[in-house]
């Protein structure tokens, strides 16, 4: 009866432990890379932005010809200068660039808590993952961008889309800096 107990208190300590939701702006953060390639072009262009989980706005991003901690060491800074006050719970996957010293020495800095998708757990970056498949959907896809910088300024036209215009079910079919 005792083991019983423990190992339902066990799960639900580790669904509390996953829950990105909040009913409060910049109090869970969530980030990752993605990468983008071009036909003609042997060059790869990398997004690493953050997601605010109140109402899934990207408040920071950076786009880059590199994947390197650079890019996200500098991502994190423009969002911190942007957001000096936020100490939210700082979600990443296990990527290279947020499991060194240098990047949880940032987090510890900026007074935030760090969290780290468990290994070969890629839904705990689902919020994150899906706004990845929603921009490379309606804007990568399927289109023809002729250099890496035309693809980067739709990306940037995209995102500024996506927070101020593109609707979401979950926010009452409202834009993420409308809700």
């Amino acid at each position: 009866m005792l083991k019983l107990e423990l190992q339902k208190e066990k799960a639900l300590r580790k669904r509390r432990a996953r829950d990105f939701t909040t009913k409060v702006p910049n109090k869970k953060w969530l980030t990752d890379v993605t990468e983008f390639s071009i036909p003609g072009d042997n060059r790869k262009l990398y997004l690493s932005p953050i997601m605010d989980l109140y109402d899934n706005s990207i408040i920071e991003y950076k786009l880059s010809l590199k994947n390197n901690s650079y890019l996200v060491f500098s991502m994190f800074d423009k969002a911190i200068q942007k957001y000096p006050d936020a100490k939210p719970i700082f979600h990443s996957d296990r990527g290279f660039q947020y499991t060194g010293n240098i990047f949880k020495n940032k987090i510890e800095e900026a007074g935030m808590t760090q969290s780290m998708s468990r290994v070969s757990r890629c839904i705990d970056n689902g919020p994150m993952e899906g706004f990845f498949g929603i921009l490379k959907t309606e804007m990568f896809h399927g289109k023809r961008f002729k250099t890496l910088e035309e693809l980067r300024e739709k990306i940037v036209e995209y995102t500024k889309f996506y927070n101020e215009k593109r609707f979401q079910k979950r926010l009452g079919c409202m834009a993420p800096l409308e809700y």
